[in-house]
């Protein structure tokens, strides 16, 4: 059995088995509380997510081979730096689009100066405002494939305006990620300062926005095989044009 053979085996096993799933639950629900994952640097830069999830990001953008990524949500610039980092290892002109409502002056400042600020673009803006939208189609055109990580706002109709006027550049073949879809699957009011909750959320984005879509299938074999994740139901793979 080849090993790619013996990991479609495996990740079954890890999806069959809700007893693990559970245990996984109850882990990041009680690592959460001590702000878990705040706490790890990419290439120096804060990147506020589950090392699982930058593994599974690292395997997607070695097998597109993206031309831009799409990312709503730079924070510190950690995840800018990530997939910036991964495109100069791939090679070719590839470039890192980031789209946030406020860059901290701070945070502009060092990724700017970064080592790999040559292959980050910022846009400052809403995510959802039209001139925005149009100002990354018009940093992504003739770049292809295109791959995007919606990571922003994480109320239901915000990352629903997201999937929509994103979801269109990406080509088959490629993906659309949409981080913390685990909020529907917390304790009711885990997020008491912010406008997110349960029922309120990105998974409740995506399904609503498969509903409406063909291009688009959430593969659960990546959840399933990380077993820690913020984007259950979240990884969705463009499967035509």
């Amino acid at each position: 059995m080849s090993i790619e053979d013996e990991s479609k085996v495996n990740i079954a096993g890890l999806g069959a088995d809700s007893e693990l799933r559970d245990l996984s639950a109850k882990w990041m629900l009680r690592s959460a509380q001590h702000r878990y994952t705040y706490n790890f640097r990419w290439l120096g830069r804060p990147v506020i997510q589950f090392p699982q999830d930058l593994v599974a990001l690292q395997e997607l953008i070695w097998a597109v081979r993206p031309g831009a990524i799409v990312e709503t949500g730079i924070a510190h610039g950690g995840s800018l730096v990530f997939s910036a980092s991964m495109l100069q290892l791939i090679g070719g002109d590839g470039i890192v689009v980031g789209v946030d409502v406020d860059i901290r002056a701070h945070n502009r400042k060092a990724i700017e100066a970064h080592p790999m600020a040559h292959r980050i673009r910022m846009v400052e803006g809403s995510s959802i405002d039209p001139g925005t939208v149009r100002q990354v189609e018009g940093l992504v055109a003739g770049r292809q494939p295109v791959m995007v990580i919606l990571d922003s706002m994480h109320t239901h109709d915000h990352v629903l305006a997201e999937l929509e006027a994103y979801s269109p550049l990406v080509s088959a073949g490629s993906w659309l990620v949409v981080l913390d879809t685990v909020i529907e699957d917390m304790p009711r009011g885990w997020f008491s300062d912010r406008p997110w909750d349960v029922g309120n959320n990105p998974k409740t984005a995506v399904h609503a926005f498969l509903r409406g879509s063909d291009r688009f299938v959430i593969d659960p074999s990546i959840a399933d095989k990380l077993q820690i994740t913020v984007a259950p139901d979240g990884w969705l793979r463009c499967v035509r044009d």
